[in-house]
């Protein structure tokens, strides 16, 4: 494994995951609107920059663990962004599985903004993993 490329895809792909979640939210402001719907359920704005830090923090150390899978990947088929767009395509649809949909059957939230949610998870881990891919290269 070549550690300094996982750092890099790392460090690209935390940007881009905050990138695009900002993107997101700037782009589809009905995002915003669902989660108010569940003040009981969702922090407030003050709340969750209370607790950015911290969560900013585990999703780095996530993403360095996606790399490093990545990493680990064979080789033989795709490389560069194709096998990283695969690899987020996969990831993205672990999210919606033991994320959104988990969070759907436990919480009181709608199927709107689990739909939301869905989407937009999946397209922010498919640009995830292709950054991934075009940074991260073997040894």
């Amino acid at each position: 494994m070549n550690f300094t490329r996982i750092a890099l895809a790392s460090l690209g792909a935390f940007v881009a995951y905050f990138v695009v979640g900002g993107l997101s939210f700037a782009l589809f402001p009905s995002l915003k609107t669902e989660f108010l719907k569940y003040p009981a359920v969702y922090r407030s704005q003050a709340g969750i920059k209370a607790t950015m830090p911290v969560g900013m923090a585990f999703m780095f150390l996530a993403i360095v663990a996606l790399a490093v899978v990545f990493a680990m990947l064979d080789r033989s088929g795709f490389t560069g962004a194709r096998l990283g767009a695969l690899f987020g395509a996969l990831v993205g649809i672990f999210a919606i599985g033991s994320f959104v949909v988990h969070n759907y059957v436990n919480l009181q939230i709608g199927a709107m903004l689990a739909l939301q949610q869905s989407i937009a998870y999946f397209v922010e881990w498919v640009i995830v993993g292709t950054v991934i891919g075009l940074i991260y290269r073997p040894r």
